[in-house]
Formats: C-alpha cells, sequence, structure tokens
C-alpha cells in the first residue's frame, strides 16, 4: 500500500467479542497499526465456530490487520507493561465490565498521564453507570432491549432475534466512527478523551423514528413480518420456480409502475392509491395482486420485467449466491487474501472505496503472541531477561 489514510495511528485492541474488535479492524483495514492484547491463553474468538487445518476461521476473519501479543492485565506485572504500550497509542479499546480496568491499575486518569492525547474506547453492554452498568452485556441483550426483537418477524409470531452479531456489528461501526471523531477533536484540542459506548444504543438508533412517534403520538411498533409500516407493497415473494424475491416501492411513482407491471389498474386509479399512507391500509389487496403475479412466474422472468418497469426488485441471496453475483465480483465485495495455513479465502473486503486513499486486508490473523517480540523489544524497548520473567511469571 503506497497511501493508507490511517498510517501512524496505533490502536490497541484489548477488548474480546466482537464489538470493540470489530472497530478495531475496521480501523486497520484503511492503515492503523493495530495491536491485539490477548490473555495468554488465547482470545475467546479463536475458539468460536468451525475450524479447519487447526485453523480458527472466525479468528481469520476477525484478527486480519492486526499484530498479536500476549498479555494478563489483570496481573500487576501485566497491568505495568499495558500502560508502558498505552504511551505510544492513540487509541484503547476495551469492553470489561465498567470498574475492571481501574481495579487493575489502568483507569484512563492512569494510561494518559503521561500520553495525554490517548483516546480510550469503552465498549459495554449498557455503559459505564446506570442501575445495570455491572451486568454482562451481549449483543442478543441489546437486540432484545433496543425494541429490534420486538418489531422483527411475523405479526402472529414471536419476537425475533438476528442469526448473527447484529448489535455487535453496529455498535463496532460506531465505535470506529467515534474514536476518529475524538481523534479529529484531538487535532483541534492536542487532548484525548474517553468514550462511553453500550451496545443498546447504537442499534436502537438506527431504528428509525420509533421515538419521538412514541412520544408525540402514542405509537409502538408492531411486528409486520417483510412488510413495512411506511409503504406498499413491500415485501418477499415466491416465484414459480421457488426462489424469493424483494420488492419495496419507496415512492407512489415506483409504486404505480410496478401495479401497472402486475396488471392492477383497477388499483392504482383509486384515490387512496396516491398516498404511501393509503396502500399500506389497503396492503392486503395491493400486496396480494403483486404476490399472485409473482407466483405464476420464474425468478427470471420476474427480475426483467420488474427492472423494465424502472421498479425496485432483489433476490433474496444467501452466501453462495454472493459469491456467484457479478455484482459483487465486480466490486470485489468478496475478496481473496492469503492465509499461512489455508492459502487462498475469501471473506468481506474492506467496507468502502476511496478515490485517492485505499483500505487494504494486509494479512489474515495471526497466530497468538505472533508479535511479542516486536512490541515488547521493538516498541518497548524491553531487554530479553525482562522478557523472559515476564513469561516465567505467566504474564506473557
Amino acid at each position: 500500500m503506497t497511501t493508507q489514510p490511517l498510517t501512524g495511528i496505533r490502536v490497541i485492541d484489548a477488548a474480546t467479542l466482537f464489538a470493540g474488535p470489530v472497530a478495531a479492524m475496521f480501523l486497520g483495514d484503511y492503515g492503523a497499526e493495530v495491536i491485539k492484547v490477548e490473555h495468554p491463553k488465547g482470545d475467546s474468538v479463536r475458539t468460536h465456530g468451525p475450524v479447519k487445518n487447526g485453523r480458527p476461521l472466525w479468528w481469520t476473519m476477525f484478527g486480519r490487520n492486526k499484530r498479536t501479543v500476549t498479555l494478563n492485565l489483570s496481573k500487576a506485572g501485566g497491568a505495568e507493561v499495558f500502560k508502558k504500550m498505552a504511551r505510544r497509542a492513540d487509541v484503547v479499546i476495551e469492553n470489561f465490565r465498567p470498574g475492571t480496568f481501574d481495579k487493575w491499575g489502568l483507569s484512563y486518569e492512569e494510561l494518559s498521564k503521561d500520553n495525554p492525547g490517548l483516546i480510550l474506547v469503552r465498549v459495554t453492554g449498557f455503559g459505564q453507570f446506570g442501575p445495570y452498568a455491572n451486568r454482562p452485556g451481549f449483543g442478543t441483550l441489546a437486540e432484545a432491549m433496543s425494541g429490534f426483537a420486538d418489531m422483527t418477524g411475523e405479526r402472529d409470531g414471536p419476537p425475533t432475534l438476528p442469526p448473527f452479531g447484529l448489535a455487535d456489528g453496529i455498535t463496532g461501526l460506531a465505535a470506529a466512527f467515534a474514536a476518529m471523531t475524538a481523534i479529529r477533536s484531538r487535532e483541534m484540542t492536542g487532548k484525548g478523551q474517553v468514550i462511553d459506548i453500550a451496545l443498546i444504543e447504537p442499534i436502537l438508533t438506527i431504528l428509525g423514528a420509533q421515538p419521538i412517534l412514541f412520544d408525540q403520538l402514542g405509537t409502538i411498533q408492531q411486528r409486520t413480518g417483510n412488510r413495512s409500516k411506511g409503504n406498499a407493497p413491500r415485501n418477499t415473494y415466491r416465484t414459480k420456480d421457488g426462489k424469493w424475491l424483494a420488492i419495496s416501492t419507496s415512492s407512489t411513482s415506483i409504486a404505480y409502475r410496478l401495479m401497472q407491471l402486475v396488471g392492477a389498474d383497477d388499483l392504482t386509479s383509486q384515490p387512496w392509491f396516491e398516498t404511501a399512507s393509503g396502500r399500506v391500509d389497503h396492503v392486503e389487496e395491493v400486496d396480494g395482486r403483486v404476490a399472485a403475479w409473482i407466483a405464476e412466474r420464474p425468478a427470471a422472468t420476474v427480475i426483467n420485467e420488474v427492472e423494465r418497469a424502472q421498479a425496485a426488485v432483489a433476490p433474496v441471496y444467501n452466501i453462495a449466491d454472493i459469491f456467484a453475483d457479478p455484482q459483487f465480483q465486480a466490486l470485489d465485495t468478496i475478496t481473496t487474501v492469503r492465509d499461512d495455513v489455508l492459502g487462498d479465502v475469501r471473506m468481506q473486503n474492506v467496507m468502502f472505496r476511496m478515490s485517492r486513499d485505499q483500505g487494504a486486508i494486509r494479512f489474515t490473523g495471526r497466530p497468538l503472541g505472533a508479535d511479542n517480540k516486536y512490541v515488547y523489544e521493538e516498541l518497548l524497548g524491553m531487554e530479553p531477561p525482562e522478557i523472559e520473567q515476564l513469561k516465567h511469571e505467566g504474564i506473557i
């Protein structure tokens, strides 16, 4: 890489599953030097999910672009070494329960004593204060408490949780943005700061206007399956050949073109069709006509016809479909990376392209403690006997 926008930024990833490490991964993708601090037994993600040829596949991705060192922070000697690392860092990311870092002698006051520009990102389930602050927090709990699960699922079905770490991923994005915001603030003031980010908040932020609707109208959004309370038709539809397509009509003009395509002139001529709320009030009629038309045709025909009508349609993909899709291929969304154990592996690429700078996956997740020598000897200037003593004491 000749240009990486975050080159020169050093991030210490002292977090575990998943939001904090995801934030560090995003920063590393765009050039930050990320040092992953793991307990000598290894981070939990190394034992999470499937393994191939002894290689944990989740770690292969989530550990990308990160140097790895072992360090037991709960021991006094480990905390002292961590302070030395923090003196040379721009950002520290941690996700222990509130008070844990302080108990280990790693409060922000202590870490920033010789590095007033340090930014400490603290990721927890419920934030650093409040009645739930000391509860264990995981993404599942955030997905439940944020209102996401309550509004997701079929009308008569149970609340539905996502089958992946949605809240963690959203929080990881928010934490990376927060870190960069604080770096910009430091450019203006010369001072670092502490960032308090709770899993329950970023996911709630993206759920739309529900808070103001409840505040002003007293309404609570109900489960509607794949339908929308904001426009119609909007749903997933089964085709004649057994595939599923998603259709959304975000404006009256698109809704009109789609309904004309399916032969529903009798509906488009109704006064209520002119507004999104009117179409939602008549969703059974509108949706039924679209579903019936699609059910009589194979997916390829439906897609071609809907696109010709300049309406919006997309196939419902699984990961195999994503690998084969020409648009994803053109964007290199799923890219090929070389791994020392597995050879070529495929994973999500960096999230966005820049016209001048570049993001890149420079390497996959490294073995446990692979960079101990670089960090402890070259970066911190520790002598080999000192390092051996730390090993003997179980600190690294």
